[in-house]
């Protein structure tokens, strides 16, 4: 392999907007850096999924969809 051709691998803090830390090892030359979201507060990960019916569209769709028997 050629030398010095390859960015420094240092160790870096993540933090989440939720307040989760995380350290791991990074090219960014930075000692932390932020994350918008992480696997603490993702959706998938914590089996809480939020819906945001601002427009009324879930209404709309069960009423235009719910079929009574």
């Amino acid at each position: 392999m050629r030398k010095d051709i390859h960015p420094d691998y240092k160790d870096i803090t993540f933090r989440c907007a939720c307040g989760a830390e995380f350290h791991t090892k990074s090219t960014v030359d930075q000692d932390k850096a932020s994350v918008a979201i992480c696997a603490e507060c993702h959706p998938f990960f914590t089996g809480k999924q939020k819906f945001i019916d601002t427009a009324g569209r879930v209404e709309k769709f069960m009423k235009k969809y719910n079929k009574n028997k």
